[in-house]
């Protein structure tokens, strides 16, 4: 996984920066999560691989099957990409660029594992507490976890906050105020 990103980061950076500049980050994101999805079916893996066609073929075939997915700037990365033999780091280059995407925007998903469901102003009060805490606008995405004995388990990208022991979230939600 380290050298898929390592090798990755330079397409990701480079597409970033040009979304940045052309204030077209939510564009590029969706371009990037489609080609990452599309890169990852099996079909699509065996044109890429085929010896049998051009790299400017599979280029070509890349954007046919995504259909009017990417503007020029799109196609002419899916072109660069695919010159480069680097169309499977698709999915890398996406997650790379999300993470860039969501630094600039000062953002963070923040997953929520709770022995019970949470009520809306529950789930509303503890992305308040999280978005003062972490100084990110936070998008929650909770899920009831039946392996919870009690509490809650927080991931807000490497912070994990776990509450599972004896933990409210009344009592959480003060530790993090602290």
């Amino acid at each position: 996984m380290a050298e898929l990103s390592t090798t990755a980061r330079p397409y990701a950076k480079a597409a970033f920066e040009h979304a940045l500049a052309a204030s077209a980050l939510a564009e590029w994101s969706k371009m990037l999560n489609t080609a990452a999805a599309v890169a990852q079916q099996a079909g699509v893996q065996k044109v890429l691989s085929s010896p049998a066609l051009t790299t400017a073929q599979q280029a070509q075939a890349f954007i046919d099957i995504c259909g009017d997915t990417f503007n020029a700037g799109g196609e002419n990365f899916i072109k660069i990409l695919a010159e480069n033999k680097r169309l499977s780091l698709l999915p890398t280059i996406s997650e790379l660029f999300e993470a860039q995407k969501a630094i600039q925007e000062k953002t963070v998903d923040v997953e929520i594992a709770t022995a019970f469901a949470l009520d809306t102003a529950s789930e509303q009060r503890l992305a308040e507490v999280l978005t003062k805490k972490l100084a990110r606008q936070v998008n929650v995405h909770s899920h009831v976890d039946a392996q919870l004995i009690g509490g809650v388990v927080i991931r807000a990208g490497d912070l994990v906050i776990d509450g599972s022991v004896r933990g409210r979230l009344a009592k959480l939600a003060e530790a993090l105020n602290s």
